[in-house]
């Protein structure tokens, strides 16, 4: 859960889930890319086969396999991200009314033109990009799904159909990858590169959510409890309790007998 974590100066910003939902989708898209790709007669063409531990890429049936194993991932990925966060009710990632304006003024304050908006735990064009890679997404798994039902036997669907669905496929890739290199590009600008590390670790720096984020920054300080110092009271009256009582045993005069004194009055009567 999303907090501030005063005594590290940082901000937990995404939880182990979240961590690995980003990296096993992402590693497993670019393989989908890469078999994909490996299936078209290229690799040999462009001798990529002939760089050390590639030679497999030039087979057809081995990418095909390692493309199907990848989406089996991608897709069940895609299937926990759309049901854990749909039931956890988070849409911190969804499109809001003005993100497309904002994300221009965003852009365009990195290059020196006007302030940055307040941004939210996320960046309007970040809730853009994400509707766009899902968008994108959902297409190549609607369009390879037919893909591989058209290789089994009993299932037929005419030349048309495959031609269409093959090259809606093909596009998608490239939309797909287009958006996994702008996705990147955006740590050319210093601004953006303390996003890096929490996808690492989780926990992105105080200063710069507050900054940055500082929608997202006064939410959290609202939910954090209020820090109050507890001082524990010293046991003073005890204390001096304790070191008056020797003191008055020490001070008190000593008790003079009866029978001394008596004696001592009938001494000096006599001597009278």
């Amino acid at each position: 859960m999303e907090r501030i974590l005063q005594e590290e100066g940082a901000v937990l910003r995404h939880s182990l889930v979240e961590r690995l939902e980003h990296w096993v989708l992402a590693i497993s898209g670019l393989v989908l890319v890469f078999s994909g790709f490996g299936e078209l007669p290229m690799y040999k063409r462009y001798m990529v086969t002939e760089i050390p531990g590639l030679s497999w890429a030039g087979d057809f049936y081995v990418n095909l396999k390692i493309h199907y194993l990848a989406a089996i991932v991608f897709v069940s990925v895609m299937v926990f991200h759309a049901v854990y966060h749909g039931w956890l009710g988070h849409r911190g990632l969804l499109p809001r009314k003005g993100d497309i304006r904002d994300s221009a003024r965003t852009i365009l304050s990195m290059f020196g033109f006007g302030e940055e908006p307040k941004a939210d735990k996320y960046l309007p064009e970040q809730r853009l990009a994400y509707v766009y890679l899902a968008v994108v997404g959902l297409i190549l798994v609607i369009t390879g799904i037919f893909k591989v039902l058209k290789n089994l036997p009993p299932v037929y669907f005419p030349p048309w159909f495959i031609t269409l669905i093959t090259l809606v496929h093909t596009f998608a890739t490239l939309f797909f990858l287009l958006g996994i290199i702008a996705h990147v590009a955006a740590l050319i600008f210093k601004v953006n590169r303390p996003m890096v590390k929490p996808i690492f670790t989780g926990k992105m720096d105080l200063e710069y959510a507050r900054k940055r984020h500082p929608i997202w920054y006064e939410r959290l300080v609202g939910k954090a409890p209020a820090a109050e110092e507890v001082i524990a009271a010293p046991d003073v009256e005890g204390k001096e309790e304790r070191k008056m009582e020797p003191l008055q045993a020490e001070s008190a005069p000593a008790p003079v007998k009866e029978s001394d004194e008596s004696a001592a009055t009938e001494k000096k009567t006599e001597q009278v």
